[in-house]
């Protein structure tokens, strides 16, 4: 039986390792995104509302985390909207429909606690089922004006976006720091960093 609660504190610890091994050697060699777990929880951006853990039988075996970001249309108004990331599912309770009820679960807990809107980066494959459209079809773009095929756009609330150009922005907590990442990994159990082919595909 799957559960779906918001992540305590006793959490944490298992919430960083499942997220490690979901993502370690994914994209490149290693990974940061543990780490970004390890410091999203003291930023002001994090929201602890929309913080979930899923539980199978009693055990933690996925999470997700949300952020605030912005978007800016062409007048200087500023919309605060959400990101979420990472989402993890530990490797051999992944492509088992987990991962789904874990994001639709934050959804309906988003839209009832009023926001309207959710970018992310990520493979266009694994989030048009999610209700997921191009930034470009909501004219939604980087401050370099670019609309990358990575970046996808979510309205919680139909209307949202009305076809104002808007331009995106992380969070800074999103940042992550190459060095500092490996460092944290240094201080954990040893897993081996391997370079794969799948870190060839690009995500712009």
């Amino acid at each position: 039986m799957l559960t779906i609660r918001n992540e305590t504190q006793a959490d944490r610890q298992i919430v960083e390792e499942i997220t490690r091994r979901a993502f370690y050697n994914l994209y490149v060699p290693g990974c940061g995104e543990h780490h970004l777990v390890h410091i999203m929880r003291d930023h002001p951006d994090f929201i602890p509302e929309l913080d979930f853990v899923a539980e199978l039988d009693g055990q933690v075996i996925g999470n997700v985390m949300y952020t605030r970001a912005t978007l800016t249309d062409e007048a200087g108004a500023v919309k605060d909207i959400l990101t979420f990331g990472p989402v993890s599912i530990t490797p051999e309770h992944q492509r088992k429909g987990y991962g789904k009820r874990l994001l639709e679960h934050s959804f309906r807990r988003a839209a009832e606690l009023g926001w309207e809107v959710i970018v992310i980066f990520g493979s266009p494959v694994n989030y048009v089922g999610r209700g997921f459209k191009s930034c470009k079809k909501f004219n939604v773009c980087l401050e370099n004006g670019k609309f990358p095929s990575a970046m996808m756009v979510k309205e919680l609330k139909e209307g949202a976006l009305d076809g104002r150009r808007w331009v995106y922005r992380d969070s800074p907590v999103m940042a992550i720091d190459e060095e500092e990442a490996r460092r944290y990994d240094d201080t954990l159990e040893p897993m081996e960093r391997k370079y794969l082919p799948s870190q060839a595909m690009p995500l712009s």
